[in-house]
């Protein structure tokens, strides 16, 4: 199947032929027919398969059929919000821009990217000149409302991305008053990395019979991606992380760490050995977030170490290693931090220094992707058999308490899932307050 069968017009395959791809990928090909009919569409796929192209390219048909668009110049109406696109954090809703912006190049729809962390009156400004297409974190969104910036009232698409990353950081009330405040005649997309009962219930409240659309197991991992665990003792995470990059010649790395300060001081320790690195998480203001990830991707910086707030938000075609310097305590963000490698059917490498604290985790992510990961001991780097495994210090970070002292394996019993629940709860409104 190639793009030109899809149904899109040509100021739009033009745009598309311009990325140089041809063929949709299945999300793609699955997600674009039933957008263009009009359907409500609750999708999943692995992340990297691109979802943003599926609602983008028909969101953008469907403005072009409906022949409602209106311009800014003298005689004419205002231009209003066709369509909302919300998203959970800021570097998802930059990316999201970018897609909207290099797709519809050619056609005469304005759209405009908005979130916190930012000067607000540039954004007032920016909305009050008039746009049809807004991407927008629920935060900032509902203080421009509430300030009688925005009007949501001629909305004619919903697309909520990655919506269960925001159910997970607590903006389900949000979404609600967002809602309100659009048509019920409407159309409603909801685009996820997973399926899950919280998931569904949220379509069947804000959707009408919607098409599902599913292009690979949950929580599976993508083929193209080769996993590797690497055991090792914590104290030595560093230094092996460093060996690593120097002895491959590694030019783009994004790590993952579990906290803002062990971000902050891996990324000293690798500047110290030669290595530009740069952090990005919840703490950095939205300009140092959004300068470090732009070197990053202009290989100005070789390593970018990140939390998992940034996990969705990063968007390289090429980039060739993800590590994991310390394995989430959700099992799902494993999937969306190795999921920024491997990314448009390119392939990737995804490592994990692992020790003996993080078993437990490990083990979980194994259950979760349902698959055994390949174990090498690197030499010089073996595991002290006299250490003993301590619970993690979290920091203030989602999901489970404790470490490798058998904790984990507790929460999968439904008290475990409850302690799981509540801490999450706790994190919430830290992380909403940070990206929205």
């Amino acid at each position: 199947m190639l793009f030109t069968s899809l149904g899109l017009s040509d100021p739009i395959l033009k745009a598309v032929e311009e990325t140089g791809y041809t063929k949709p990928t299945p999300i793609q090909a699955k997600a674009i027919p039933f957008v263009l009919k009009g359907d409500d569409v609750l999708a999943a796929a692995q992340t990297g398969t691109g979802k943003t192209a599926a609602f983008t390219l028909p969101l953008l048909e469907r403005l072009v059929q409906n022949h409602k668009s209106t311009g800014t110049s003298k005689g004419q109406p205002k231009r209003h919000i066709r369509a909302l696109i919300l998203t959970p954090t800021r570097e998802l809703a930059a990316q999201v821009g970018e897609n909207v912006e290099m797709y519809s190049k050619y056609l005469p729809y304005k759209s405009t990217i908005i979130f916190g962390g930012v000067n607000i009156n540039r954004q007032i400004n920016t909305i009050k000149q008039g746009v049809e297409i807004l991407i927008a974190t629920p935060g900032r969104l509902l203080d421009l409302v509430s300030q009688r910036v925005i009007d949501l009232s001629k909305v004619e698409v919903l697309i909520l991305d990655e919506a269960d990353r925001m159910l997970d950081m607590g903006f389900i009330h949000d979404i609600k008053k967002v809602v309100k405040l659009i048509p019920k005649q409407r159309q409603t997309l909801l685009f996820s990395a997973t399926f899950s009962k919280e998931i569904k219930a949220l379509a069947a409240g804000f959707q009408t019979n919607p098409s599902l659309v599913e292009v690979a197991a949950q929580n599976k991992t993508a083929d193209r991606i080769a996993q590797l665990v690497h055991p090792v003792n914590k104290n030595q995470k560093k230094e092996l992380l460093y060996k690593l990059i120097d002895d491959g010649n590694w030019k783009q790395v994004l790590v993952f760490t579990r906290t803002k300060h062990g971000a902050n001081k891996l990324c000293e320790y690798l500047e110290k050995q030669g290595i530009p690195a740069a952090a990005i998480h919840g703490n950095k203001s939205q300009g140092a977030r959004t300068k470090a990830l732009a070197n990053f991707k202009e290989n100005k910086i070789t390593v970018l170490v990140a939390t998992d707030i940034a996990a969705r938000g990063i968007d390289i075609s090429m980039l060739p290693h993800v590590v994991n310097f310390e394995l989430p305590n959700v099992p799902e963000d494993y999937v969306h931090r190795i999921g920024r490698t491997g990314r448009a059917g390119r392939e990737g490498e995804a490592l994990s220094l692992v020790c003996v604290d993080e078993n437990d985790y490990l083990r979980g992510i194994e259950r979760l992707i349902g698959q055994k990961i390949e174990k090498v001991v690197v030499t010089g780097f073996e595991v002290d058999p006299n250490i003993k495994a301590e619970p993690i210090n979290q920091g203030g970070g989602r999901g489970r308490r404790g470490g490798g002292g058998g904790n984990a394996n507790r929460n999968n019993s439904s008290g475990g899932e409850q302690k799981r629940s509540n801490s999450r709860n706790r994190s919430r409104s830290r992380n909403r307050s940070r990206d929205s």
